[in-house]
């Protein structure tokens, strides 16, 4: 069975508290575990200052008291204030995290971006204090080249430092090549989680995109619809043949080929509305033939 990873970037920006809460039910009760956050979620967002998204999550585990049930990743490095990976910043940052998440322990920390100004035995070492402290079980690399994760791997494996075990690319059937090139053989070879982001394309994979019909309205619209060009559109009508077939929604079938691609752990993906969510979630059992995934692998390549 497929697993997913819901991305709570949306909360405390397009969702409320209320409608988060409603979804987080609706995820929960479906059985899913895995909570994508970040303390920079979402201070863009007017009225906003970071961190809102971790403290309505926080405030729903502390309503359901559901916290060992779940697998809880959040990042540093992006927050206005927090921005960088110096190790100061690292251990102020987790602990800003884990006050706001109101939990002990954060099961994955993620660098949000690499921070090229900092060495990386500073970062790691800092990540490895949090570990051995017990308020990092794992730590994860978010937007890193492959020539920078394979560099800290290798600061980790010489220092003896807890290593990065999972890595969040900007990967989908949109978005191939800087992915399947560089990074997918090497987390292959170390082993590394996968956990993609924009598993939808900016929501272009959700099929609300379509030729002659005016562009959807929201935060995303512009880079949404970018990809519909004569591949997007191919793409588009293989998602809609195999939907169709499986009695699905569409979002569901794309995230179920981004799932089966075989370095993937599990897609990350977020929901505005309970109403979202429940188009995403029966990925959760489907199953494409291999003439399915083969067909959207084609229609989706980029030469």
């Amino acid at each position: 069975m497929a697993d997913l990873v819901l991305g709570a970037n949306v909360f405390g920006w397009t969702a409320d508290r209320d409608i988060s809460f409603a979804i987080l039910d609706a995820f929960a009760a479906a059985g899913g575990t895995k909570i994508d956050t970040a303390d920079s979620y979402m201070w863009r967002a007017p009225g906003n200052s970071g961190g809102e998204s971790e403290t309505i999550l926080g405030e729903w585990m502390a309503a359901r008291g559901n916290r060992d049930d779940l697998h809880l990743a959040t990042k540093v490095g992006s927050l206005p204030g927090r921005k960088g990976l110096g190790g100061e910043n690292v251990a102020a940052a987790a602990r800003d995290s884990l006050r706001r998440l109101g939990t002990d322990r954060i099961d994955l920390y993620y660098a949000h971006r690499d921070d090229e100004t900092t060495a990386q035995e500073e970062t790691l070492d800092a990540f490895d204090t949090l570990v051995r402290d017990g308020l990092v079980r794992e730590i994860g690399a978010s937007n890193f080249s492959a020539e920078r994760l394979r560099s800290a791997l290798e600061v980790s494996e010489r220092d003896d430092l807890t290593a990065f075990s999972a890595i969040q690319p900007h990967y989908n059937m949109m978005e191939r090549d800087d992915f399947e090139a560089a990074l997918a053989p090497l987390a292959e070879s170390a082993k590394l989680a996968v956990y993609p982001y924009y598993g939808l394309a900016k929501g272009f994979l959700t099929g609300k995109y379509r030729p002659d019909s005016p562009a959807p309205e929201g935060p995303r619209a512009e880079g949404a619809s970018a990809y519909l060009d004569s591949r997007g559109r191919a793409v588009l009508a293989g998602l809609d043949e195999i939907a169709a077939g499986h009695g699905v929604p569409v979002p569901a079938v794309a995230l179920t080929w981004l799932a089966a691609q075989p370095s993937v752990t599990a897609p990350i993906a977020s929901a505005r509305t309970p109403e979202q969510l429940e188009q995403l979630l029966p990925m959760l059992t489907l199953e494409l033939t291999d003439d399915e995934l083969r067909l959207l692998s084609y229609l989706s390549a980029t030469s």
